[in-house]
């Protein structure tokens, strides 16, 4: 959920209320979870659901997404920070993603086999497959940007 909320939502104040709208559905809808899937699966897909309907109630609200840095400060007990730059150009090359592209990405980042991340998002494995590799070579091309100074 706070994985999902970070992808989604820039602002701490946004995140957190998605975190809790996200709780909220997933509390909501229990009783129509029918075991048909791991409860991980069916979670992951409310989650997914609820930020998508987060983002577009967002989106007519805000037409337009600011990034700040201010919120991609990682503090752990051994700093490296450049570790710490590399995390923060990642996720600020995530925020130029579409919401299905993040979705997509996100499920591969947390371990989803393709099948997984297919039934989640309703799409094909295969589709899955291609899409999340060109959305790597995307990302790829938007880090390299921001590096050489491009963006």
């Amino acid at each position: 959920m706070y994985k999902i909320s970070k992808m989604y939502e820039e602002d701490p104040e946004n995140r957190a209320d998605l975190v809790q709208e996200i709780i909220f559905q997933l509390w909501k809808s229990y009783d129509g979870f029918q075991q048909k899937s791991k409860f991980s699966t069916w979670m992951y897909r409310v989650s997914l659901n609820t930020a998508l309907t987060f983002f577009k109630k967002k989106k007519k609200e805000n037409s337009k997404i600011t990034f700040s840095n201010e919120e991609f400060h990682i503090k752990e007990e051994n700093y490296n920070s450049e570790k710490d730059e590399q995390i923060e150009l990642f996720y600020k090359a995530v925020q130029e993603l579409n919401k299905i592209e993040k979705a997509l990405i996100f499920l591969y980042l947390e371990g989803q086999t393709y099948t997984d991340i297919s039934k989640n998002l309703g799409i094909s494995e295969v589709n899955a497959r291609v899409k999340l590799s060109r959305i790597k070579e995307k990302l790829q091309k938007i880090i390299k940007d921001y590096t050489n100074g491009n963006k």
